[in-house]
């Protein structure tokens, strides 16, 4: 696996928190992280890219029109969640990837000092 730090999607992340579109949430990320029926759903109305905007990953041994392509996600396709962000953290940090980590870090802290405000 190829995997390096998708710059679109830490792009529209930081757009996303600067419009507020966040949810500073202390649940487990599993409560939100959307299941396979929810990303199906919304790939029958948005392109496949679209999609890779809210995941931190990209694996480039895989297809551009394929939804493996894309891991780490942060979101629920409307907002930039505090707990998508702690997953995505830790399982880049587990998996050795530090440009994904670092990423994550620095949204989480945006989203920090955004839902501060």
């Amino acid at each position: 696996m190829s995997m390096k730090l998708n710059p679109e999607a830490v792009k529209f992340a930081k757009q996303l928190i600067q419009e507020g579109k966040l949810k500073n949430d202390e649940g487990h990320w599993g409560q939100h992280n959307p299941d396979s029926s929810q990303e199906n759903k919304f790939l029958e109305k948005h392109e496949v890219a679209e999609y890779g905007q809210w995941h931190l990953g990209l694996d480039e041994s895989k297809g551009e029109d394929t939804k493996g392509r894309y891991h780490f996600p942060y979101g629920d396709f409307k907002t930039v969640h505090r707990d998508g962000l702690i997953a995505a953290k830790e399982r880049a940090a587990q998996q050795g990837y530090a440009d994904i980590e670092k990423a994550a870090d620095d949204l989480l802290q945006a989203l920090e000092k955004q839902a501060a405000k």
